[in-house]
């Protein structure tokens, strides 16, 4: 499947910068909902004995859900607001993705009322689930 934003496009979608950069292509979008896939590699500042950590997999949520708000932005023709993680709730880590492996990520959204997104993510390696959650997410009003 070719993807709609490779690795070279992500950063006009995201406001993170390397190291930090957890999102490496966008594999579906739709209104409600979006599909990313990321590489775990050696330089990620969220690896522990080979493996990345659960922060790393949230964080990793978190930004396939601003890259679902910079793309809707860009289909839009706005600019991408700032938004923020106000809560992380119902974590689940069934497993640790290693090094070198691809996880495919997907975040839908359940309610976005006034400035405020709630949505659900999960992550998962060959089709095993790595990480269920769901997150608050701000956006920055201006």
């Amino acid at each position: 499947m070719n993807p709609l934003i490779n690795r070279q496009e992500i950063i006009q979608y995201i406001p993170q910068r390397t190291p930090i950069i957890m999102v490496d292509e966008v594999l579906t979008y739709e209104e409600a909902e979006i599909t990313t896939n990321f590489e775990i590699r050696e330089e990620n500042l969220f690896i522990l004995n080979g493996r990345m950590t659960e922060s790393g997999l949230i964080e990793n949520i978190a930004q396939t859900a601003a890259a679902k708000a910079g793309y809707t932005c860009h289909l839009k023709q706005v600019p991408v607001p700032l938004g923020f993680i106000g809560a992380v709730s119902k974590v689940q880590v069934h497993g640790l993705p290693p090094l070198g492996s691809c996880i495919e990520t997907q975040v839908t959204i359940k309610n976005d009322v006034m400035g405020v997104t709630i949505v659900s993510g999960r992550s998962e390696l060959d089709g095993e689930l790595l990480i269920e959650c769901e997150m608050k997410i701000i956006i920055q009003q201006d």
